[in-house]
């Protein structure tokens, strides 16, 4: 996506489904290997976590045939551009995200290579509290006075 001359946001025309892919997976920490034969397996987490990214909306029967294909032992990241289905907590293989909210505010937008601007928070500088002071006393008579003796007695 880029902006026109009026600042709308436009999709690039230099854009295709790869270079989505491509960002998605380095976005979310995924390894961008696509497989040849599970077309919802564009790349990996770990060797059970697996990511799909489709600017389809998506229907409650695909999403049910997805999480069928995904299987148990295994989970699915799917950002998309929207879905559509009442109840996605039965899909507990299934993670879903919308990619405007993951990708618009991570990505340089207008660039040819789509160069990522990924940042990392700067670190909080730590609370540095002063010790309040203590109280100066006069002498020593005054201090056994306002504290007493360690043992109780008061000479």
């Amino acid at each position: 996506m880029k902006k026109d001359q009026w600042g709308n946001w436009v999709i690039n025309p230099e854009y295709n489904q790869e270079m989505l892919v491509e960002a998605m997976c380095k976005l979310e920490g995924y390894t961008y290997t696509p497989s040849e034969t599970e077309y919802w397996n564009h790349g990996k987490g770990s060797e059970t976590d697996f990511i799909y990214v489709t600017t389809q909306t998506l229907t409650d029967q695909q999403l049910q045939a997805i999480s069928e294909e995904v299987g148990e032992g295994r989970t699915l990241l799917i950002i998309a551009s929207a879905w559509r289905s009442k109840n996605i907590d039965r899909f507990i293989n299934l993670t879903l995200k919308k990619i405007p909210n993951s990708i618009i505010k991570a990505c340089e937008w207008g660039h040819d290579d789509y160069s990522l601007n990924v940042q990392n928070l700067p670190m909080s500088e730590p609370d540095i509290q002063e010790k309040p002071k203590a109280k100066k006393v006069k002498n020593t008579q005054e201090q056994s006075q306002v504290t007493g003796d360690l043992f109780g007695d008061q000479t």
